[in-house]
């Protein structure tokens, strides 16, 4: 999909469908009212005898305007004006990324003015977002299939967006918005392959060749250097699946060295960790079998992590960003790891398991311990990792636990500038009692209750070295049921971050 900006008068645009916005209760914006004007009241007309529905992201299509260049014109509600929040703009501006996706037209125009702003919201975020979400709209996953059916493709292929003349330069901000997307349709890729697609050494080779195309660095360990590392918790994972492990370790350098003079860190790196179990089985704790079919996203963190790398190299982000994936299966078999075993961490900690269902968090420890060697400016985990976050948060945010204010606080600041809103759960100490053992430093599972506050109490015991966030994404990495299929989140919340802290390295 092809982006422009343009400062034109709208009812005079040639393009196959023209999209204008409307206030429920308020006067029509500056270019809804032009284009009201040139086609004699029409707009206004419809607006006031209740055609147009007060939700927002509601529409009406209109065919041959008369005195409008345009061959369809798209009224789209953005609902009451909202003054705590972008809800309504995002649900509008969703509606309009369906409308392109599904139209015939091949070239489109979306009119945006300061009076369909979001409070607080300048036009860089604006284009930012409707970018991102007009260019995610018309994600389509490509099942094989054993014939290709041809089907008539529609869509608009073009889109205009047309500006008032602020003087500003907003072209970057289509751009980031742009590539996101395409960070996002890798990740959505990535998580609705099946599981015998996307394998451990399949997300290796993904990354490699990001690496290649993108020039920067990727690092691939295999069973044999984690042994000699000492990854306990990760192999004991590993050891009932007939695939073979990968620990994956990208280096984005953006236009930062990471190291100095003598090998010496020159930098501190935001350091991003992808739980990659591609797929769950439960191990010898098995799942049941209803709906097993979704633990092939399971790695939904991890294909987050190799998402978010090639939106930031796409945008060529002056940020320093180390990107790790520890990457398996979780399965049953005569050498699987077996509930009461004792393993022993690369932190040197051991770990009673009592429930091999509890995988992801025993590599992630590993992860968190091998993320030292960087000396991060902060780790930030995501991880697919318990089903309590879904019972206590549902499906709207992910769930976010930290050992750091600051840092929670941005990531909560950036997840609602994305749209893709994070929810703080409690990590007070009374938790780590939950995690007693007899027979080991502590059980990879705290009982019943608090289960998504246990499993990231058990993560910052291995996360002391640095600033560390959690990011829980059970409910919201994927959805069930009719629409079944990967939903590339927490990706626009990360990209976000990384752009405010490439930003911040500006001033």
């Amino acid at each position: 999909m092809e982006f422009t900006i343009k400062l034109v008068s709208p009812e005079r645009l040639r393009t196959g469908l023209l999209v204008l916005g409307a206030f429920s209760g308020l006067p029509l914006p500056p270019a809804s009212r032009a284009v009201d004007e040139a086609s004699q009241g029409r707009l206004s007309r419809l607006v006031s005898e209740g055609e147009l529905d007060d939700k927002a992201g509601s529409s009406v299509l209109l065919h041959g305007l008369a005195g409008v260049a345009a061959e369809r014109v798209l009224l789209v509600s953005f609902g009451k004006a909202d003054p705590s929040g972008d809800k309504s703009w995002r649900n509008a501006f969703a509606a309009i990324a369906a409308a392109l996706a599904a139209t015939a037209a091949k070239e489109a125009a979306i009119t945006l003015d300061e009076t369909a702003l979001p409070p607080g919201r300048d036009f860089a975020w604006a284009l930012r977002q409707a970018s991102r979400i007009i260019a995610d709209g018309a994600y389509r996953f490509e099942p094989p299939r054993a014939e290709k059916k041809h089907k008539k493709k529609h869509g608009a292929a073009k889109v205009a967006f047309i500006l008032p003349d602020t003087g500003e330069t907003l072209e970057e901000a289509v751009r980031q918005g742009q590539a996101i997307a395409q960070g996002m349709a890798l990740a959505k890729d990535l998580g609705n392959l099946g599981a015998n697609v996307c394998t451990p050494s399949y997300l290796a080779d993904i990354a490699r060749g990001l690496g290649k195309q993108y020039k920067f660095e990727v690092e691939v360990l295999e069973r044999d250097d984690m042994e000699k590392l000492g990854m306990g918790a990760f192999l004991a994972v590993a050891r009932g699946a007939r695939q073979s492990p990968r620990f994956i370790v990208m280096h984005y350098r953006g236009d930062k060295p990471h190291k100095g003079k003598g090998g010496k860190p020159k930098s501190h790196p935001v350091t991003l960790i992808g739980k990659g179990i591609t797929f769950d089985s439960g191990g010898i704790s098995l799942k049941p079998g209803a709906e097993m079919d979704e633990m092939k996203y399971d790695m939904c963190g991890a294909a987050s992590v190799i998402g978010v790398f090639k939106a930031i190299a796409a945008m060529a982000l002056p940020v320093d960003v180390i990107g790790i994936v520890p990457a398996t299966e979780n399965m049953p078999g005569g050498n699987a790891a077996r509930p009461g075993d004792v393993v022993r961490s690369l932190s040197g900690q051991t770990i009673e398991i009592l429930n091999t269902d509890a995988e992801g968090r025993l590599i992630l420890c590993d992860a968190l311990t091998y993320a030292e060697r960087f000396k991060p400016g902060c780790v930030i985990d995501i991880a697919t990792l318990t089903g309590a976050c879904i019972v206590a948060l549902g499906k709207i945010p992910s769930g976010l636990l930290a050992n750091d204010d600051e840092l929670a606080d941005e990531l909560a600041q950036r997840g609602m500038d994305a749209g893709d809103r994070v929810w703080r759960l409690p990590l007070w100490e009374e938790y780590q009692d939950l995690l007693k053992s007899n027979f080991a430093d502590m059980a990879n599972i705290g009982g019943r209750f608090g289960g998504a506050i246990t499993a990231a109490a058990f993560l910052s015991r291995f996360a002391t070295a640095y600033k560390w966030a959690h990011l829980d994404i059970a409910g919201t990495a994927w959805l069930s049921g009719d629409a079944k299929g990967s939903t590339g989140r927490p990706l626009p919340l990360l990209a976000e971050f990384l752009l405010a802290r490439a930003a911040a390295d500006k001033r």
